[in-house]
């Protein structure tokens, strides 16, 4: 089974790396918008939420919006702004380092 990744603002630096890195890897299916529709709604609501796993590389208000367009209970996302780390209802960290992190994720 691959495990489709969309990485939310993959033309940016950190996006750009992320993406790249992840198509490397075989059993992940990196999945890509258009770089015209980018900034269209639908497309990227569509992509959030056939992706596994999304990388919101995206600035902080950015990032909010696109956590509010999942709706699939399934997906799981991986911020890299600080629009989240800061809330208490939000897991951020390494599951490595400490056990409550794992059981958290």
């Amino acid at each position: 089974m691959k495990y489709k990744i969309f990485v939310d603002g993959q033309e940016g630096t950190t996006g750009l790396k992320i993406h790249d890195y992840l198509s490397k890897i075989s059993n992940l299916e990196v999945i890509k918008i258009d770089f015209e529709k980018r900034k269209d709604y639908e497309a990227r609501k569509t992509l959030l939420n056939e992706a596994d796993v999304v990388f919101l590389c995206l600035p902080d208000s950015a990032s909010r919006d696109s956590v509010s367009m999942v709706s699939n209970t399934k997906t799981k996302i991986i911020d890299a702004s600080t629009a989240f780390r800061t809330n208490q209802e939000w897991t951020y960290g390494l599951p490595e380092l400490h056990k409550n992190q794992r059981n958290n994720i």
